[in-house]
């Protein structure tokens, strides 16, 4: 049987896996703060949900609290997306990383766009966000009321 995952082409699917989403795993973050990368994380972080933040060149700094890890496979425990912050280019090997970690969703960020990687991602069963921003898509969802605010007691 072919195990077969998904894009999510609409706001209400958007939402709902959002809503099923605690620990995001960020990979390629920056330490500096007017990089995307860093204002989505404490974006991530201030709407309730747990991030790693992955960078093989500032492995083991901190980072908002949160201790940068070398990739997926420093992970100290499971998470359910990858987020990803680098260059089309690179998307092959992290899908490749994402389904041996068996993290469920992938998402690329904004102008992070290579169908080929991320028709393996459906193909291998990941549930699979393209060219998209949280910090852009939460608020518009909660716009439509599709979204609500995590209370404390939803926090990972």
């Amino acid at each position: 049987m072919e195990v077969s995952g998904r894009y999510i082409e609409n706001d209400r699917d958007l939402a709902a896996c959002l809503r099923a989403v605690r620990h995001i795993v960020l990979i390629g973050i920056s330490l500096k703060p007017e990089r995307p990368s860093h204002q989505v994380m404490a974006f991530l972080l201030e709407s309730g949900f747990e991030v790693t933040p992955i960078n093989p060149g500032l492995a083991g700094q901190t980072l908002m609290g949160r201790e940068v890890r070398t990739d997926l496979t420093a992970l100290d425990r499971p998470a359910d997306m990858v987020d990803v912050f680098r260059a089309p280019d690179a998307l092959g090997e992290i899908v490749d990383a994402t389904l041996t970690a068996h993290i469920p969703v992938l998402w690329t960020q904004l102008g992070v766009i290579n169908r080929p990687a991320t028709d393996d991602a459906v193909r291998g069963g990941l549930t699979v966000i393209v060219d998209k921003c949280p910090k852009q898509e939460i608020p518009r969802l909660a716009q439509l009321g599709l979204w609500t605010e995590r209370r404390s007691q939803d926090r990972p």
